[in-house]
């Protein structure tokens, strides 16, 4: 038998479900062979000490995009995969934003130029649908499920974004004849503006009204909507970047109704509150994110959602603006709330963050990191069992954490193009050291080896992503649906 391209020995491997001792063989890309004492390889890679997880999947981030405010977060895909690479993520899902008035086909084609251009680590996309008009979802979206998009995103809140419930029942009914999973960002649209406008006219223009202008019943309201709206179809939906203790409540009822329902939240909403946005001046604008951030009452809540299963996975929801012009400074260098750009880098410090907390700090350990940031968002969009896990057969995407370093992170630039964080000060203990994708080294000890254009596409089935079962959905149709019930 041909050698190991590579053997990564004694390392302590981690899964969602185990943790055990063995060296890990490779071949061509993939995870050959797992056990110990393997024959040598070609290339052999001391883990001794170190622990052994698979590749991060970070199901939500915005790379390059144009925000419907007109502003190019501060990103292109060559810089946050970077980042993304140096902070243990090797699977990104990002955005094909469509604008209103516009081809989400043309869309499509202008982000895979992009990312296939400057990508580090592999990549598929949620398809934003800012204005399902009747020949986008006919004629446009059949072409690009084939070609292996399979979930879509709407907003049902913020202007030139959010579509009206009939237009989300339009969506939804095509997602089901498709298979596709709908993700949705949840908030009621008039609150927000009803109090934005409140609050401005009565000079409370500091960032820190930005969270009393995002009244947490909104959330709890547009996810009750979003919910609902599904249930109709009997479709699977992904609720976005919960914050409130009570959005995660309104999931878990809804969960325990039996509802295809999904949820996640983000790792600033778990260790980050409102507070942060309370500093001098226009310092708060860093951490102006859209839901806000919340208190620590929130935090203990999702923590519990998390643990239990009402919510399944962490994102980032990566959003990268830069405090200047560019950024969220376009409308001036005193804005009000209202005028500033919504968002924060988060792809590469995801990972780090979270194991600290989790792995050190008691909320769950190593298997439910590697559940939360890998396997689980591998398996609702249809990556696993290549992407998410270590067994025979993936792909040897891989981190060679060092779990005892650590690191007090620094506010200074770094691989993201936002130029700062916002968990500058903050001290963390576990470090990705050694970061491999497909079996290839992308990070050796701390220094990016990846080269732009070395990611790839990852088509999706969309009937995998939506029913993670395999059980296939009938059409809709209201009449055999609810026939019996009207007579």
């Amino acid at each position: 038998m041909e050698p190991f391209d590579l053997v990564i020995r004694g390392g302590t491997v981690v899964t969602a479900g185990d943790l055990y001792a063995a060296d890990l063989g490779i071949r061509c890309g993939r995870i050959d062979a797992i056990g110990a004492e393997l024959p040598p390889g070609r290339e052999e890679l001391d883990a001794r000490g170190l622990v052994v997880l698979p590749g991060g999947v970070d199901p939500h981030c915005h790379i390059e995009q144009l925000s419907a405010a007109g502003i190019v977060n501060a990103d292109t895909f060559e810089s946050a995969t970077a980042s993304a690479a140096l902070g243990g993520t090797t699977t990104v899902i990002s955005f094909v934003a469509q604008h209103v008035g516009s081809s989400l086909a043309a869309a499509a084609e202008d982000y895979h130029r992009r990312a296939e251009r400057g990508a580090i680590v592999d990549y598929a996309f949620h398809l934003i649908l800012a204005d399902p008009r009747p020949e986008i979802l006919k004629e446009e979206l059949p072409p690009l499920v084939r070609a292996g998009h399979a979930s879509l995103k709407v907003f049902l809140a913020y202007d030139r974004l959010k579509i009206e419930d009939e237009q989300y029942l339009d969506v939804l009914e095509a997602a089901r004849a498709h298979g596709l999973m709908v993700c949705v960002h949840a908030e009621n649209h008039g609150m927000i503006r009803w109090m934005g406008r409140r609050l401005v006219e009565r000079g409370f223009r500091h960032p820190r009204f930005h969270v009393p202008s995002h009244p947490r019943i909104g959330e709890v309201e547009g996810i009750h909507r979003a919910i609902a709206c599904a249930a109709l179809l009997d479709q699977p939906i992904m609720i976005f970047h919960v914050s409130t203790a009570e959005g995660a409540a309104v999931i878990h009822r809804a969960r325990g109704e039996g509802k295809k329902v999904w949820g996640e939240t983000c790792t600033q909403y778990l260790t980050l509150t409102a507070a942060e946005l309370d500093r001098p001046g226009i310092e708060g604008a860093k951490w102006i994110c859209s839901p806000p951030l919340r208190e620590p009452s929130d935090q203990e809540a999702l923590w519990w959602a998390l643990e239990v299963g009402t919510l399944q996975c962490v994102s980032s929801d990566h959003a990268p603006y830069r405090m200047d012009a560019t950024g969220k400074l376009a409308k001036g260098e005193n804005p009000s709330f209202e005028e500033i750009a919504n968002g924060m880098p988060g792809l590469e410090l995801r990972l780090p963050v979270l194991f600290d907390a989790m792995v050190h700090g008691g909320r769950g350990g190593l298997c439910r990191f590697v559940e939360l940031t890998a396997t689980a968002p591998a398996k609702i969009y249809g990556l696993h069992p290549k992407k998410g896990t270590i067994a025979p057969g993936a792909d040897a995407d891989l981190v060679l954490w060092d779990a005892e370093r650590a690191v007090t992170i620094a506010d200074g630039p770094r691989r993201d193009r936002a130029g700062y964080t916002p968990y500058a000060g903050r001290t963390v203990r576990g470090w990705p050291r050694h970061v491999l994708l497909r079996g290839r080294p992308i990070v050796r000890d701390g220094e990016l080896l990846g080269t732009p254009g070395q990611g790839r596409f990852l088509p999706r089935s969309g009937g995998r992503a939506a029913v993670p079962t395999g059980r296939s959905e009938p059409e809709f149709d209201p009449a055999r649906n609810f026939g019996a019930r009207l007579r």
